[in-house]
Formats: structure tokens, sequence, C-alpha cells
């Protein structure tokens, strides 16, 4: 499918673009906008596939609405279940091609099912009166209008209201009728949003729907299921399993920050999207780890409940939403208002600690000394031990118990000891801190070789907008310069977190360093090995412990990365944000 790479105006603040590196060559997204604000200050959504198909299915529009009526549906009951799972917006999915193109709006435009009764419009009122938002999803997808027998799709009344033939469907027939719907949408709910987009369509982007929309409503966001759109505010990415463990869900994005990315996942451990009839079991740790790992990658939540033909959600996703409800609570402020820790940030070492021990880390938005450690899988004994990232700790606390807890700093990590009793989902220490110490300023960089426009000196500017990527070369190296010589402690590395970093297909490997050396010099000229050795594969920030006594010089050499040959998008392709030199551990 044909794509245009747009650069949209900011409308208020001055917009930071990225290049987001494809294989079809750059493109340019739109960073930041006003209109991004409420969903990045959101920790998650309420995600809602409802409508004529819903157990039992209806193939009556008019049926379905009546029994829906009749049921008691209350927007007002969808909102508070969102506010239990500290949901700041809802997600709406009635037009969706699985669900009988269900328009749970009136509209003029006749060509699938659409309600006289106004629920669209009644949910967006309930969520903004306790200050939610409500984004409505939209489908490109005319391939299921016969799904169960039944043509959900009316070519011959949208035809006669086009005044031309029009199949709906046809790709091109569907794009003119969900234009349409999109236009109507978007200029009779003022309070909407924005739209929740199934991939894309042609029609939309030969007829500008996107830049209609921007024109007209730019404060709309946007957002794209797993595409990275660059005309969308956002990337949404589908419900992915075969990640270790199970719940570190952000394993499966591939847009890295800062870009505004959201992670699509069902509560339910099995069955459809939408409501079939069962019910299904909520796995809470599955579920609260992957609350947690996504927050603790910047990552937001977008949480799909079934709900039934009346709105109620079946028993076990209800006392799921009550759990969560009261659960979250003593420990939000790691959660909300938060960064993911390891990463652009700032913030201690996610991912796999000692004895077994695995989570991940938050750093406050408002206070950079201010840490949070999430133990989602605790280790085997009672002690844990985090890299610090040369962060000075001044006191731990269990956040849930308010307990001090004993801990010590050396080496580059800080260990908590004493841990006699962990959560069953999230042990959650607070961490605060004087702030990093030990790491060098005005350090040089350059490269043996770099691709144009991603020159070495993006390795040490501070900058995450910007990196350096080594062109498909291996092996690479990357020489630090200190300026004169000095004593070397370890060099951090913070890889661009673009590339999944498990085996999921054999297209999509790990393109992070495997492996290296790192070798020291006083003059540039006469160089020893200090290290070898193999990075592991894993998220968040990696550092090699170096114990130089005195070198100006620092070089990293990259042998080899994970992704195999047959990973034709990150074989060779090395992509890193950031390093840096500490001089000691704090």
């Amino acid at each position: 499918m044909r794509r245009r790479s747009l650069l949209l105006p900011a409308a208020g603040l001055a917009a930071l673009a990225l290049t987001l590196t494809t294989t079809a060559g750059p493109a340019r997204a739109e960073l930041t906008n006003p209109r991004q604000d409420w969903l990045r200050n959101s920790t998650a959504g309420l995600f809602l596939h409802w409508g004529l198909r819903t157990s039992p299915a209806h193939t009556s529009c008019s049926a379905w609405e009546s029994d829906v009526t009749n049921g008691g549906w209350s927007a007002d009951y969808w909102v508070s279940e969102a506010q239990k799972l500290h949901a700041k917006y809802l997600v709406l999915a009635s037009f969706h091609s699985r669900l009988g193109y269900a328009r749970a709006w009136p509209s003029k435009i006749p060509g699938s099912c659409t309600t006289k009764r106004d629920f669209l419009g009644e949910l967006i009122s309930a969520a903004k009166a306790k200050g939610l938002k409500v984004i409505l999803y939209m489908t490109n997808d005319p391939q299921w209008h016969d799904e169960g027998g039944h043509e959900w799709l009316d070519s011959s009344a949208y035809s006669k209201y086009k005044g031309k033939t029009v199949d709906l469907t046809t790709n091109d027939g569907f794009g003119q009728f969900s234009y349409d719907n999109f236009v109507e949408v978007m200029q009779n709910y003022p309070d909407l949003a924005g739209f929740w987009i199934d991939n894309d369509s042609q029609y939309w982007i030969d007829h500008g729907l996107y830049e209609k929309i921007r024109q007209e409503r730019p404060d709309m966001l946007l957002s794209n299921n797993n595409e990275d759109t660059p005309i969308m505010d956002t990337v949404s990415n589908e419900q992915k399993t075969g990640m270790t463990p199970a719940y570190d869900y952000p394993a499966a994005t591939w847009s890295p920050a800062p870009r505004l990315t959201e992670a699509c996942y069902k509560l339910p451990s099995t069955g459809a999207w939408w409501y079939d009839g069962s019910n299904s079991s909520v796995d809470k740790a599955l579920n609260v780890g992957r609350l947690v790992s996504n927050a603790g990658s910047s990552i937001k939540s977008l949480m799909a409940e079934t709900a039934q033909v009346n709105g109620r959600f079946p028993s076990n996703q209800t006392s799921y939403n009550d759990f969560l409800n009261t659960y979250l609570g003593p420990i939000w402020s790691s959660i909300d208002g938060t960064e993911g820790g390891g990463y652009m940030y700032g913030g201690l070492q996610p991912g796999s600690w000692n004895d077994g021990a695995y989570g991940v880390t938050t750093i406050s938005k408002t206070d950079p000394n201010l840490h949070y450690i999430h133990v989602l899988t605790k280790p085997s004994t009672s002690t844990l031990k985090v890299r610090d990232n040369g962060y000075k700790v001044t006191g731990v606390t269990n956040l849930r118990t308010g307990a001090a807890m004993s801990f010590s700093q050396s080496g580059g990590s800080v260990t908590i000891t004493g841990i006699s009793s962990w959560d069953p989902y999230d042990t959650v220490f607070k961490v605060q801190t004087s702030g990093r110490t030990g790491i060098y300023s005005g350090v040089t960089a350059t490269a043996s070789v770099s691709k144009s426009g991603y020159p070495a000196g993006d390795l040490v500017d501070g900058s995450y907008l910007k990196w350096w990527d080594n062109n498909g070369t291996l092996p690479v190296t990357v020489t630090l310069d200190l300026g004169s010589a000095k004593k070397v402690a370890y060099l951090g590395v913070n890889q661009r977190e673009w590339s999944v970093s498990y085996k999921r297909s054999d297209t999509e490997d790990s393109a992070r360093i495997k492996a290296y050396k790192v070798q020291s010099s006083t003059d540039g000229k006469t160089w020893s090995t200090v290290k070898s050795g193999t990075m592991p594969s894993a998220r968040g920030v990696r550092f090699i412990d170096l114990g130089i006594s005195s070198a100006r010089y620092v070089r990293l050499e990259v042998d080899s990365t994970w992704a195999a040959s047959s990973a034709t998008k990150f074989y060779k392709k090395l992509l890193i944000d950031e390093m840096w030199l500490g001089s000691d551990y704090a």
C-alpha cells in the first residue's frame, strides 16, 4: 500500500520531528503537539468491542438497539469501570468489520447499521463529566461484509445516497463510505477526542482524509493500529504473546520513544476481542505485569474488555476491575506521573536482576531524583540488586507499606536487603537519590562508519531525538575521547528501542549488540583490549564495567548483533541513542 510521508504543522507548540527508521527510507512524524498532552499524561485506556455480533448475535439493527436499551445499557457504567482500571480514556469499537459494521450513533449516511439512540454521544458526555476522553474506532476493512452468511453492508442504499453506483464490499467503495463517516462524526461530536484507526485505506490517503481532519479538527488525536504512519499521533501495538516473562509486553513493540506508543491487549485470557458468550478468566499476575511493565517503558496500556449486549462485563472481568481499583491505589504514585526508567529519561536499570528477579523501573516526571523499582517477578532470596546508573541513593522504602528498607551501594549497584515479604504481583520500592554522580561531560565521539545524517557526535549530545546509525556495517567501532587521560569505571550504552528483544519470527530478531570488545588508549595509537564479551539481547540501558586506571580514549568495537541474516530489517543494523563514561561508581 502506497504511503505519503507528511510533516505536519504544530498547533501552538513547535513540533519535534523524529526520523522513523524503516527499510523504505526516512519518514517524518510529529512527536509533540498539545492535542497529545492528555494521552501522554494517561497511563491506560479501556477498549470496548461491542456491536451487532456481540453474543447473542443480531442481524437486525433495530432489534439490537432495542435489546441494548431494554437490557439497561448505561454510559455511566462503562465510565465507572474505566475508572476502576485507572483508565483515562475509552475507545469504542462498534464500527468494526467483525461486529456487523454497527454505528452506535444516529447517522444520515446509509450503508450499515445505525442506531436512533446516540450511544456514542451519551458515552462522550458521561466520560467528559468524569474527566475522561473518548476515541472512536474506525475500520478500513470490508472483507467481513457477509460474515456468518448475512450481508452487513447495504451498497444499494449508499449508492442511492451518493447518486452513483458504489460497491461497499470493495476497498474503494468502503473507503468512500468510511470517509463520509469520519467527516460526519468529527463534525457532529466536538468533544470526541480522536480516531483509533485499524490500518489504512488508499482511498483515505488519495482523498486527503487526514489533512481534512487536521484542518477542521486540529484537536483530534489520530492513532494507527500496527503501523507507524507518520501523520498519526500514536502507534498502537496489538496484542502479542511469546515474551519471557509473559507480561513483558514492551518486548514486542518496535517504535522508539518519544513516539507516543500504545499497547492494546485483552484482559480476558481467552476468547474473542468482543463478548462471545464466555466468561473467560482474567490472569491477575499477567495483566498487572503488563500494565506496570508498559508504564516502565512509557507505553500506554489499552485494555480490552468484552462488554455484553447490555454493556455489562462478565463476572470475571468485573471482579478484576474491582481488584485493580483497590490494588493500584497504594502504588499509584509510582505509575502515574512517571516515565519508564533506564531509557531516554534516565533512571535505574530495568529487566533481569539477581536470583531470578525481573521488573521495571520508573522515574518521576517532576523530580529526576525520585525513582521506583517494580519487582514483578521476585528473586529466590531476600535480596534485590539493581544497577544504579550513577544515581547516589539516599533512602529506600517499601511504597505499599511505608517501611524503611536496608540498602547498600557499591560497584554500580544498589542492594536492598532483608526483604521479608513480597507482593504477589508488584513489590514497589521508592528510591530517593541525590542525583547522578561520576558521569563525564565534554566527551566527544567518532565512529569508523556512520550513516549520513546520523553521526557519532549524536551519541554524546544528551538528546534522544538524535542517534548514531552504523549504516549496516559490522564490525564497527565507536571511540569516545575524554580530552585527557582519566580513570574510567564503566561504559553506559542506551541502544535505540526500535527492535524487538526476543525472537518472534525470522524477520524480527533483535538488532542489539551481541559480540563486542572494549579497548583503551592514552594516545589514540596504541590500544589495549580491556574487555570482550556478549551483551544480552535486552531492553534498557546496558553497562560494561571496565576498571581502567588511566585512558584518554575508550573504543567500543561491535562485531555482531543478535539479528540473523534472515532478519532483513535488522541484520547488521545498529542504532545507539547515547553512550557515556563513568569515572566512579556512585
